[in-house]
């Protein structure tokens, strides 16, 4: 099936009263130096199969939001915000008709209070929209759960069963045109959720698995937790690095399209797809890094469908897949070796089109040139190489 385009929705307009009111709403609070609601931004931005994001706001908070997302703000998957309403239910429909005209096939809808949201989860939200109304995040119940009776000094009334019985988290996805009529039906009533408006409107909801580190922020103490998960987040990852070479030789054109800038050059590169050596370099570094193999294998020369295709399609495929795998690129180098065109005057503009692929700053890029001295086939100005070096972060193994 193809991919079907998704926007995520981050309901951030709550007074978030029961973290305390000292500290402002607890969206905008810091959370190992950055806001809450900037962590949660970044896991949505980066994942690759949700095409934008969305935050719902409350009408005073634009200045905390604009200072608290100032580091993501020039992401172009990031949609300006919008005013949320009285209750959460307000905000979730005020957000969903604000998306009526980019009429996106799928929604994600997700607490600004979870910054701690996987990639996989998203991934298994969305994935089971293929063929149901809706889906969430969910934990079965392991605690043996009692019901009170409801006195000043509650008591024990009854053991609940705890065989069907899920805590429901966020992300909860859902085909955009259903909820958002479920929504507006639902309009005055008071629903603890978004898959409870659903199932008022009779919606197929599918339960996935989500993660135990998927926590909200509620209370003031749950600051110290989600400092104390964060820092075991981070000493749990490990860093890779790959290596990446190609060569294309040059042929009669008028540019020469290296790292998705077009040069102009009395030669192009000649390939099966536009030939673009920085690209395909660093493409292959970072299939290195994660043991995916080289560009080959994912896209086959032999492929009629990869006949001059843009580059950027290999690179993307390189990002997604790290991405997936909860991962992040940290930094790459591109070192062209070459006689002409000249990279220096075009390398700002080269780091540019990498940063924006990758999806990661600029200054994690860097791209460079060197000469061969006139020696061999480039000295000759029969072609150039490209080498590629990659950095990736990844979750550290278990076993």
């Amino acid at each position: 099936m193809a991919h079907a385009q998704t926007i995520a929705l981050i309901v951030a307009a709550g007074r978030g009263a029961r973290a305390g009111a000292d500290g402002g709403p607890k969206q905008y609070r810091p959370l190992a130096g950055e806001a809450v609601i900037a962590h949660t931004l970044r896991a949505f931005l980066a994942h690759p199969k949700v095409d934008g994001v969305r935050c719902v706001i409350h009408r005073d908070d634009h200045d905390l939001y604009a200072e608290a997302t100032a580091a993501v703000a020039g992401d172009a998957k990031l949609l300006p915000p919008v005013d949320g309403g009285a209750e959460r239910q307000d905000s979730v429909r005020l957000g969903l008709r604000s998306l009526s005209d980019a009429a996106p096939e799928c929604v994600l809808i997700h607490d600004a209070a979870r910054p701690f949201v996987a990639a996989d989860v998203v991934a298994r939200v969305v994935d089971a929209l293929e063929d149901a109304d809706g889906a969430i995040a969910a934990l079965p119940v392991f605690d043996t759960i009692k019901k009170a009776d409801g006195a000043d000094h509650p008591c024990i009334a009854d053991t609940v069963p705890r065989e069907r019985l899920w805590r429901a988290q966020t992300p909860q996805g859902f085909r955009f045109d259903a909820i958002l009529a479920a929504h507006e039906t639902a309009e005055g009533s008071v629903l603890t959720d978004d898959a409870a408006v659903a199932e008022a409107a009779g919606l197929d909801v599918r339960l996935v698995a989500g993660s135990p580190d998927n926590m909200k922020i509620t209370q003031a103490e749950d600051f110290g937790m989600a400092e104390t998960l964060l820092g075991r987040r981070m000493v749990s990852f490990e860093y890779r690095s790959g290596h990446g070479y190609d060569v294309h030789q040059f042929e009669p054109g008028e540019a020469t399209i290296l790292c998705g800038v077009s040069i102009p050059h009395d030669a192009k590169l000649k390939g099966h797809s536009d030939a673009d050596a920085g690209l395909h370099a660093l493409t292959d570094a970072i299939l290195g890094a994660i043991g995916e193999g080289d560009i080959g294998d994912h896209f086959p020369p032999s492929d009629p469908q990869w006949k001059g295709a843009a580059s950027d399609i290999f690179l993307k495929k390189a990002r997604d897949l790290v991405t997936e795998r909860g991962g992040a690129i940290v930094n790459c180098d591109v070192t062209f070796i070459c006689e002409a065109p000249k990279i220096g005057p075009h390398r700002a503009a080269m780091r540019a089109s990498l940063a924006e692929i990758l999806n990661i700053d600029v200054d994690r890029v860097s791209v460079k040139a060197t000469t061969s001295e006139t020696l061999g086939f480039t000295g000759r100005r029969e072609g150039l190489a490209a080498i590629a070096t990659a950095s990736v972060r990844l979750p550290a193994a278990t076993s």
